[in-house]
């Protein structure tokens, strides 16, 4: 993998971009670059077949019809459950989450398919969840922070463990966050997350490139990261 160019799919950006989580894939992309690896983001359109050799997929946020869209895209596009099978890392944010999931129903009460790679189904929450949202433990020491905008309730099977807890805001609904199936990984943290969580970022690269990696000194993000980290309780940081 050192010597080749790492594929980022950016998936079906016209209807799962509303909240910037295209941004996810710039983050990646300049990540693997500043370590000097070739990188290159590769979007696919909705009237597009998704390729199953890319390296990893990324899904962002979407409207309820976008959402339900979207989903019946990708599957009746296999890759996507193809690339994952054979060890592809695959993100999803919010709307991305959902469908990455088993089941998810919308507003109107119908419920659709999901393409089934976390064990989690989801349903609508009383009320609309807009706060900034701060979870800790799961997959990497430090807390994630970020921002949500969801109305969904998600609850997951055996199949998944949680992204972490939550320590402020709503998360799936329960306490946890998110969702983790071996390498794929599903949040309901905007912001980007992957641009508010650079551990996280380089975790899912680690997948990707097989081997952990050096830390990277970025004095920007590390102001960022820390002016975030400042908002949250002594004990939590």
């Amino acid at each position: 993998m050192a010597d080749s160019t790492v594929r980022i799919g950016l998936l079906l950006p016209e209807v799962l971009g509303t909240y910037g989580d295209s941004g996810n894939a710039q983050v990646l992309c300049k990540r693997l670059q500043w370590r000097g690896h070739e990188a290159e983001v590769v979007p696919v359109a909705l009237d597009s077949a998704v390729p199953s050799t890319l390296d990893v997929y990324l899904l962002g946020g979407g409207e309820d019809t976008a959402q339900v869209l979207a989903a019946r895209r990708l599957l009746a596009s296999p890759g996507l459950t193809r690339a994952a099978e054979t060890g592809a890392t695959v993100f999803g944010v919010c709307a991305g989450l959902q469908i990455l999931g088993t089941r998810f129903r919308g507003l109107d009460g119908a419920d659709h398919p999901g393409v089934g790679l976390l064990d989690v189904v989801t349903a609508p929450a009383p009320r609309r969840a807009v706060a900034e949202l701060a979870v800790v433990g799961g997959l990497i020491d430090t807390p994630l922070t970020g921002f949500e905008n969801h109305q969904g309730t998600s609850t997951l099977g055996e199949g998944s463990v949680p992204l972490g807890r939550v320590v402020r805001g709503t998360g799936n609904g329960d306490g946890t966050e998110g969702a983790v199936t071996g390498h794929v990984v599903g949040t309901y943290l905007h912001g980007p997350a992957l641009a508010r969580n650079p551990e996280l970022a380089d975790l899912l690269l680690s997948w990707v490139l097989g081997h952990e990696l050096a830390p990277l000194e970025v004095s920007e993000v590390d102001v960022l990261r820390a002016e975030r980290l400042a908002t949250l309780p002594r004990r939590i940081r």
